[in-house]
């Protein structure tokens, strides 16, 4: 234990909100007596609450016009609103739940999750069960919500991936051995989600288990070989597939006549949004591209609103956001590391690339550094499932902190 604690003071030093805390006030003076869980990182807890709360504003803001719209006209203007409020209730309440279940019974469960999300992932996609939605069949109907699960399988993933270098840490230098089960279970899900299509999600969660692969200790030379291979597939879809390859020269030249009003019409007006935001932005409530101009302005481009109405400083303090999210995601992994909890450090340092990784993604694609992709802002975007399945993930970061804590004043995990 006083080999653990050295090591976290030689991490806490010069953290930022870390070195804020003494070290003397998160260690039991009677170590080795285990004691009840105290304190919680509430920087963490308050992040993530703001961003959703922002979020929910801002899913307001750009939807309030929708009813005008001949295919919403029997919404009233409050129905994204009040059914994004519903769905941060059910993800704070299932967050609250997941917070008190200790990461070893994740730990013991994780393969099974990963199997009931590829079972959701090929039930989706039975007719009668998959819902259709733009030619798509990613969500199942549960009444309160459309259930999508894709992203459970990004959950999943997380804790599958972590547990699989567990299990596979003393073969790491071993290709077949280490590599070979990881990449059958990311194949399968990848046909799985490119059937729906989903190309976003599995580029998602294809980053979060080469992620937790690499920060596991997989052999460098193998996880190139595994980055070339993966990065071939994605070639193969683009050269095989026509939709793909047009979405692409889209993004390279959106301007062209032959794209502005097609493949890259989302994206021009995307352009223009933060064009006419500027600095400071047009004023909460007075984007002129949400009013039909830019399609799913409330989900994929929310943060071209954002952009549009509260302008670069706006759009900064979303960036800064998400990455002091990110960092402290993998400052907690760390910490778990050093007081030798692996599986909890890989796992909160692969929901760190989940979250980083996919507002990374979103933030490209709507400000035309990246091709137009479906994918949501995690915390943020209007959709029922990727609420619920974000908060439960941070949820199960919280409790590792809640953990480590508990460790470093002399208590068990």
């Amino acid at each position: 234990m006083s080999g653990a604690l050295s090591r976290l003071q030689s991490l806490w030093k010069g953290k930022g909100e870390d070195a804020s805390v003494p070290v003397r006030d998160w260690v039991s003076t009677s170590a080795g007596r285990p004691t009840q869980l105290q304190g919680f990182d509430i920087t963490l807890v308050w992040v993530v609450l703001a961003l959703m709360a922002f979020g929910l504003l801002m899913v307001y803001s750009a939807s309030i016009a929708l009813p005008d719209n001949p295919r919403f006209s029997k919404y009233l203007p409050t129905h994204f609103l009040t059914r994004h409020m519903v769905a941060i209730g059910f993800g704070l309440t299932a967050g609250l739940i997941t917070v008190q279940i200790p990461v070893s019974v994740w730990e013991r469960w994780a393969p099974w999750v990963f199997v009931v999300a590829l079972v959701l992932l090929v039930a989706v996609l039975i007719p009668g069960i998959g819902k259709v939605v733009y030619g798509a069949r990613r969500w199942i109907p549960l009444g309160v919500m459309n259930f999508q699960p894709s992203e459970l399988a990004k959950f999943g993933i997380a804790l599958y991936a972590a547990n699989y270098m567990m299990r596979k840490m003393d073969a790491r230098e071993n290709f077949f051995q280490a590599v070979t089960p990881m990449a059958i279970s990311l194949a399968f899900v990848g046909l799985l989600l490119l059937a729906e299509p989903d190309m976003g999600a599995f580029l998602v969660i294809a980053a979060i288990a080469m992620g937790i692969l690499f920060l596991g200790g997989v052999n460098g030379r193998m996880f190139l070989l595994i980055t070339l291979v993966l990065v071939g597939a994605f070639v193969l879809m683009i050269t095989f597939s026509e939709f793909r390859r047009e979405r692409i020269f889209a993004y390279l030249n959106p301007w062209d006549e032959k794209y502005a009003q097609g493949k890259a019409y989302q994206l021009t007006h995307s352009l223009i949004a933060f064009g006419r935001g500027e600095w400071l932005g047009q004023g909460l409530g007075s984007s002129v591209e949400k009013l039909h101009y830019l399609p799913e302005a409330h989900t994929d481009f929310l943060l071209a609103v954002i952009g549009e109405e509260l302008g670069f400083v706006g759009v900064a303090l979303v960036i800064v956001a998400f990455f002091w999210l990110t960092r402290r995601c993998f400052l907690i992994g760390r910490q778990a590391i050093a007081l030798d909890r692996v599986f909890a450090g890989l796992y909160a340092q692969g929901i760190g690339i989940w979250m980083g990784g996919q507002a990374f993604i979103n933030m490209g694609v709507n400000l035309g550094a990246l091709p137009t992709k479906g994918l949501t802002l995690p915390l943020m975007s209007f959709g029922g499932s990727a609420i619920l399945m974000n908060c439960v993930a941070l949820a199960v970061v919280l409790r590792i902190d809640l953990e480590n804590r508990q460790m470093m004043r002399g208590g068990r995990s």
